[in-house]
């Protein structure tokens, strides 16, 4: 089993955005990882089959995807960021309506879905119109709709978006559990998303493929770029300023534990610290482009 995402790009009139993408996946959980406008749900929207690249191919065992047609559809799940519902259909009706797109018998679609609304926590609005529900129960049951087929290759785009920290949780050990037989795609702009499941992780930025690799692998790109301190707190705004700040600590003592991403050290007193994957993705994405990461050492 494996989906080979072969030197994929695409272009709009006005952009690139997939450029000349190459991944292998076998089975497990893989994380799509990049800040919104990476490409990742353009990667994905192309994964799926629902559109065509400009240049490249995904093939599925070896065979092209657009070559296998239905028979690739059928061992296919897809939950796209926004998936469509008619407003009138309760979160049964539309699993029902769903099922039976995907060419489901009824008695396999009733104890397929009986068993997905347990799995998502949705047995009691089984009956309640998706359109009264909240965000985070709508992604439920997009996610309950990309599995009634028990596919193969499950691609979700940022699948927790509107979940609360609890359901985060659940999804995650649901999607760990799913990916012992099966392909499972996570496109996510949250680091907390893949980190502990995900067997490997690519990251994409501008429409390119920026690394992949384990955890492990990942976080070794930003070693001796990851620095603390403990610094007074009303030094703080200062640091915000100058440096690209990770997190912040505060202490009983009063000080606050500063920790930044740069080249080298702001200063005599920082040390140089273990990186996460957190620490890579800032470091790809910083949150203001402006904010130095580097520059000559400096003391406030």
């Amino acid at each position: 089993m494996e989906l080979w995402i072969d030197h994929v790009s695409k272009g709009f009139k006005d952009k690139r955005a997939v450029i000349d993408v190459s991944l292998q996946l076998t089975p497990g959980v893989w994380g799509l990882l990049g800040a919104n406008g990476a490409g990742k749900t353009t990667l994905m929207r192309i994964i799926a089959g629902n559109m065509e690249p400009s240049s490249g191919v995904v093939r599925y065992d070896g065979i092209p995807i657009q070559e296998l047609g239905r028979d690739y559809r059928a061992l296919f799940g897809y939950l796209p960021q926004e998936f469509g519902f008619y407003p009138g259909f309760t979160v049964q009706d539309y699993l029902e309506y769903v099922a039976a797109l995907k060419g489901l018998p009824p008695r396999v679609s009733h104890e397929r879905i009986a068993a997905l609304l347990e799995v998502v926590s949705l047995e009691e609005v089984r009956g309640k119109r998706i359109a009264k529900l909240s965000g985070g129960m709508r992604r439920r049951v997009g996610i309950a709709q990309a599995l009634l087929n028990d596919p193969e290759v499950l691609v979700l785009d940022e699948p927790t978006s509107g979940l609360d920290p609890g359901e985060r949780v659940r999804f995650r050990n649901l999607m760990a559990d799913l990916a012992q037989d099966r392909i499972v795609l996570i496109s996510t702009h949250i680091v907390s998303d893949v980190e502990y499941i995900a067997a490997k992780i690519a990251v994409m930025k501008a429409g390119r493929l920026m690394a992949a690799g384990t955890t492990e692998e990942l976080v070794k790109l930003v070693e001796g770029k990851v620095w603390s301190c403990a610094i007074p707190a009303e030094m703080v705004p200062a640091y915000e300023r100058r440096l690209s700040i990770v997190s912040l600590r505060s202490q009983e003592d009063g000080t606050v534990v500063v920790r930044y991403l740069a080249e080298r050290p702001c200063d005599n007193a920082s040390v140089s610290t273990q990186p996460r994957l957190e620490d890579l993705y800032l470091w790809l994405f910083p949150q203001s482009e402006g904010k130095e990461r580097g520059g000559a050492p400096w003391v406030s």
